[in-house]
Order: C-alpha cells, then structure tokens, then sequence
C-alpha cells in the first residue's frame, strides 16, 4: 500500500513539473542572422532597449516570455536584441556599425540608431520587424504587451506569406 502510495503521488509530481517546462526563446547575433538567412530566409524582429529603460524590463519579463509569443518567434522569426546604448562594434551586411558618444556618459550605438529612429528620434523600446529581404516592414516604440505582440507576429506571418 505505501508503494502506491509512493507511487501515486511521485506520478502526479511528475505530470505537473512536465507541464510547467516552459519554452526558450531562440535569441541570435546578428552575425549568425546573416548566416541562417542564407539557408533559411525568414522575418527578423529586432527588439532595441536599454538597461535603464522600465518598459525594455517589462517587456522582457512579461511580452518575450508568453508562450505564445515564443512559439511564433522561434518558429517563424529570427529574434535578436539589441542594447541600444552597447559599446562594441557591430558587423552586418558587410558595414561595421558603431556607438557613438553624445556626452560624457551617454551615446547610441550606430545601428540601433538605424533601425528604431522614426521621425529622427529613438524611444525606448522600439520593436522592429525586417521582412526577409532585410528591409525595415515595422517600427513599433513603446511597450507591446503579449496579447498585441502575438497580433503583429501573426499579422507579420501572413504579410511575408503572400
């Protein structure tokens, strides 16, 4: 009676830790976007934040952890992230990107001012959507929450469909 007990109980434990495993969001470089996109081509959605920024936080706790939004990520997109204010170079589509300096402690990095500038100027966050020939399809600034982010994925999806 105890080892069904036993039993009983470890197989309910089990059954409910294996239902709350939850998916990993594929997060790539730039460099290896241009790679896969060689054999792969698909949408890219860039998400451009800073670490002082309270919206960029709540978008990471909250928007790219919804399952939802993960499963349309990973299966239909490249996700990349990009610190807005990140000092190191980087390389895509054959030009070097940098940050440049504004002040004493403040400054924007090259490409996160090409890809989240609208109207000249940059709000933190700014999601960006590059269809898959690399041209910019949206600029969305501000917070999206995951029900809206999982409308503009599905919507992206059928745009790079036709």
């Amino acid at each position: 009676m105890k080892n069904f007990v036993f039993i009983f109980i470890f197989m309910g434990w089990f059954s409910i830790f294996s239902q709350s495993v939850k998916s990993e969001l594929s997060i790539f470089t730039f460099t290896e976007v241009e790679k896969l996109k060689q054999q792969n081509p698909k949408p890219i959605v860039i998400f451009i934040y800073t670490d002082w920024c309270k919206f960029c936080s709540g978008m990471k706790k909250n928007t790219f952890k919804n399952e939802k939004v993960i499963r349309l990520l990973n299966d239909h997109f490249y996700f990349i992230k990009l610190n807005g204010e990140k000092k190191e170079d980087i390389s895509f589509l054959g030009k070097t990107f940098n940050y440049m300096p504004k002040g004493t402690n403040t400054g924007v990095h090259e490409l996160a001012s090409e890809l989240a500038s609208i109207k000249g100027s940059i709000t933190y966050p700014t999601t960006t959507i590059l269809n898959s020939k690399l041209e910019i399809e949206a600029q969305l600034n501000g917070y999206i929450n995951s029900s809206k982010m999982n409308m503009i994925l599905l919507e992206m999806i059928k745009l790079n469909e036709n």
